[in-house]
């Protein structure tokens, strides 16, 4: 993990510094990140896991997606799922499909699982059970099985950023990085500057590049896109979703139905606006911004929280069903708010916790 623990107001108290230095700002972003601390803003360094070295040596793809997530990019797979099947005891099963999730008489434990694998149905006989298929999918399999649902909260609480892009448009500027997503902004994270509410989180984009912009907006000529995209950069604005009972995952026979009611909106909007203004600011004569519909996942997460009450909450804070000794569900439904960042980590550390509770029970 690289990244500056020091450069960010509103982080709170780390016992450690990161161990590896942040990425650098590449010469366009640093002279960004100058602009914008003139017009007294402060961005802070990004927290980021990646090997820049290794990640930029397989190809020069300055999106998001990476050009080899095989190696560069610190994720679920390259992290933690290539280490588990380091051991011999681990296995791992593709092309399958889990169909049900059965209960011991009493109720209180998962029996068996079973999945599908091309014509094949195999069941499984699990002394414990760790779902994880997504704050979607996770839900959908409960409701299907009936499980894990005392509470009727399963599917319920569906929370999905709202996020918008900003490009910032300036013929003067060339913007030749590669890796330009190095810094963010949280000034308005706590508060919108005027002791109201929060607002959310901006940080910088993976290059859009012109085959990007394109894809976004077809009717512009390719050559506007390459010119767009060499003067301008491309911002990422995040404003928290709360959870609402009826924003919810629904299953009707094999068809999963979403029901996405968005919150906070107006915070939202004051977020763009502010960005829009500060970016202008900063001399850039031109700033758009797209916020993402439905058809665009930003962070899904919340159908199956965590809390201390069995009546209100589906897991127990260990992320362990209330209604099934067994089941630990150990994804983003477990997160009773969706705050204004990427929930990447904050899964990852429930997930250590719910695998502290699995060790000590296996080991008993």
């Amino acid at each position: 993990m690289r990244g500056d623990v020091t450069s960010d107001a509103s982080e709170p108290p780390h016992e450690d510094a990161y161990p590896y230095p942040p990425v650098p700002d590449e010469p366009a972003i640093a002279a960004v990140r100058q602009r914008l601390e003139k017009v007294g803003v402060q961005p802070f360094t990004l927290p980021l896991g990646v090997d820049i070295d290794t990640w930029l040596s397989n190809g020069r793809d300055g999106w998001d997606g990476y050009p080899d997530i095989r190696s560069g990019k610190m994720d679920a797979e390259t992290c933690g799922l290539a280490a588990a099947l380091s051991h011999d005891n681990v296995r791992l099963v593709t092309g399958a499909q889990v169909t049900g999730l059965d209960r011991d008489p009493d109720g209180r434990r998962i029996a068996s699982v079973t999945y599908r694998k091309g014509s094949e149905t195999v069941t499984l006989t699990p002394r414990l059970v760790a779902l994880a298929a997504g704050a979607v999918q996770s839900a959908a399999l409960l409701l299907r099985n009936g499980l894990a649902n005392a509470s009727g909260q399963v599917g319920r609480n569906f929370m999905n950023h709202n996020a918008s892009a900003l490009i910032a448009y300036d013929p003067r500027l060339v913007n030749d990085s590669v890796y330009q997503k190095t810094f963010g902004i949280n000034e308005w994270y706590l508060s919108d500057g005027h002791n109201g509410p929060p607002l959310g989180n901006v940080q910088l984009l993976g290059r859009v590049v012109p085959k990007i912009l394109k894809a976004n907006v077809p009717a512009l000529p390719m050559a506007a896109c390459r010119h767009i995209s060499r003067h301008a950069v491309d911002f990422y604005a995040i404003s928290e979703d709360l959870p609402d009972p009826e924003s919810r995952v629904m299953v009707k026979g094999d068809d999963i139905q979403l029901i996405w009611r968005r919150s906070n909106m107006a915070a939202h909007h004051k977020l763009v606006e502010k960005m829009k203004k500060t970016l202008k600011a900063a001399g850039f004569p031109v700033v758009l911004s797209r916020l993402f519909d439905g058809r665009v996942p930003s962070h899904q997460c919340g159908t199956a929280h965590i809390g201390s009450d069995p009546a209100k909450a589906v897991l127990d804070p260990d992320c362990r069903s209330f209604d099934h000794d067994n089941l630990f569900v150990t994804d983003a439904s477990a997160l009773p708010t969706s705050a204004a960042v990427n929930p990447a980590l904050t899964v990852a550390a429930l997930a250590m916790k719910a695998a502290d509770a699995i060790r000590k029970e296996l080991g008993a």
